[in-house]
């Protein structure tokens, strides 16, 4: 005989059923679903559903009664209707009659009954935390004890409560996984822009780039001269919303004092001496898009002021006229100077500072990312083949030593620099280290000096011939020292004592060596 509704017979056949469901069921959702089923036949329940809190949200991971779209809808922040209030309080709820109860909020849209329906919330706890909810509707008939109902229920939140902690756990590692899966898209298709290097500090330049971009947000671009600033400047408007906008810029370092305020505002006839038309501004031709100043610690206090004025209310006016203008504009700014130091030396404004500092990117020296320079020499390899029509594929060994062993000062642009001018003076398919300016074959890094007009001396560049030559011959020969010299036509001892001198070690160039190195 099946136990009656609400007796202590049914409530026992309810426990087996869902016990036996958690002991046999390996799938979760599956799990969820059963339970569910369960006091579908044996509570009349009419709705059903199981929330997983992700955050301070509540989504409805299992339910009965609802279709997709319903379920869908089913979205509670923590303390929102009377789902929410379970979720945060941690403590049970009974509404007797939903249409009488305005705090019921009916987000899915499914009650639509002429009869009493009651609605019963239990929270679901793990590790003493709330981890979501179990909630059914039934019909409130006479003879229905809600409150036992309300009791059973919690107890099923307790049987059920590891099952939905392993289930939360699973999305949690499936959206750990999509988000590596976001990443590792983001680096295949390349980095943003024009941008090269592959080192750890420019992923995570990257990844500011790309969680800025979308904004509208001020960006302050800090680094050396040579850096590739005004690069990051463009990547950014590249994965912006004005990506199709203007994009203007302005060096404040490259123009008189005089002239800044004119070229960044614009003038009107006869402002000043020269002014013989009216001419509009970087900002007012930047309009809709994006604004770029560049060397901005170099601008006048006086400009400063403007340029604050300016970024503040997206008003301005021309030189010689009281008109006020607007021009929405997104702002972009770098500079290879100290800030701070400018600041305590009452040379730059605090209060622009802190306006321009609101998303600050730093971009690192080239010696401190020595694992991009072979890419970047590679890239600029491409570039200046396309531009001059040569066909140059490599880098030599002693090429690639001289690269990695000097400072660079000069940072990027100095190493474009270098290699244009070894793409130019390459007489094959190869970078020798000969075909390298004057400049990385000397100084500290390499123990030699300049001669007074700034060119390395005759006896540093037949040295860095003779030690390019011998490292192509014993690679070639596997570093075996006699093959090399027979190779080169000289004596055992010759070689010898040319290799002492260099320092050339011809143990690197054995086969899995010298493919390392090269």
């Amino acid at each position: 005989m099946k136990p009656k509704a609400g007796t202590l017979g049914q409530e026992i056949l309810v426990l087996q059923e869902i016990s036996s469901a958690v002991v046999h069921k390996r799938n979760v959702d599956a799990l969820l679903n059963e339970i569910l089923a369960v006091l579908n036949r044996r509570m009349g329940m009419l709705r059903g559903t199981i929330t997983l809190l992700h955050g301070d949200t509540l989504t409805i991971e299992a339910s009965h009664g609802l279709d997709e779209e319903e379920k869908q809808l089913g979205r509670y922040r923590l303390g929102e209707g009377i789902t929410g209030h379970v979720a945060e309080t941690g403590r049970p709820h009974l509404v007797p009659d939903i249409s009488r109860d305005p705090r019921f909020l009916n987000r899915t849209g499914s009650r639509k009954t002429d009869h009493p329906v009651a609605f019963l919330c239990v929270p679901i706890f793990h590790m003493d935390q709330v981890i979501g909810t179990l909630s059914i509707d039934r019909e409130n008939v006479a003879g229905t004890d809600l409150e036992r109902d309300l009791a059973l229920l919690e107890i099923i939140g307790n049987i059920v409560a590891d099952a939905v902690a392993v289930c939360l756990q699973e999305h949690e590692e499936r959206e750990n996984l999509l988000e590596e899966n976001r990443k590792l898209r983001n680096m295949l298709t390349g980095n943003p822009g024009k941008l090269v290097g592959n080192c750890r500090c420019m992923q995570n330049i990257y990844e500011l780039i790309r969680q800025v971009a979308p904004s509208d947000a001020t960006v302050l671009i800090r680094g050396s001269s040579g850096t590739g600033k005004e690069l990051v400047a463009r990547a950014i408007v590249e994965l912006s919303s004005r990506k199709d906008k203007p994009f203007v810029t302005l060096n404040c370092a490259a123009l008189p004092e005089n002239l800044v305020e004119s070229e960044l505002f614009g003038h009107e006839k006869g402002a000043f001496t020269g002014a013989t038309c009216r001419r509009i501004g970087r900002a007012e031709a930047a309009d809709g898009g994006t604004l770029f100043l560049d060397e901005i610690g170099d601008l006048s206090l006086t400009t400063q002021v403007k340029l604050l004025r300016f970024i503040q209310e997206r008003t301005f006016s021309r030189v010689g006229s009281n008109v006020e203008l607007k021009s929405n504009v997104r702002f972009l700014a770098a500079t290879s100077r100290n800030l701070e130091e400018l600041m305590q030396q009452k040379k730059f404004r605090e209060d622009l500072y802190y306006r321009l500092n609101i998303f600050p990117i730093m971009m690192p020296d080239l010696c401190k990312r020595r694992g991009d320079i072979i890419l970047l020499a590679e890239h600029f390899i491409e570039k200046h083949n396309l531009r001059y029509g040569k066909k140059v594929k490599r880098l030599s060994t002693p090429a690639i030593n001289m690269l990695m062993s000097y400072h660079w000062p000069g940072n990027v642009r100095e190493l474009e620099n270098c290699i244009e001018r070894a793409v130019l003076t390459a007489t094959d398919d190869c970078i020798h280290g000969y075909n390298l300016p004057p400049s990385l074959q000397t100084g500290k890094e390499s123990g030699s000096e300049l001669l007074p007009e700034g060119n390395a001396s005759f006896n540093t560049l037949v040295n860095s011939y003779e030690r390019e030559l011998i490292v192509e011959a014993l690679k070639r020969n596997n570093g075996n020292m006699s093959a090399a010299a027979r190779d080169l036509g000289l004596s055992p001892r010759v070689i010898h004592y040319k290799i002492g001198r260099l320092g050339i070690t011809p143990e690197w160039y054995v086969n899995d060596a010298s493919e390392t190195r090269s």
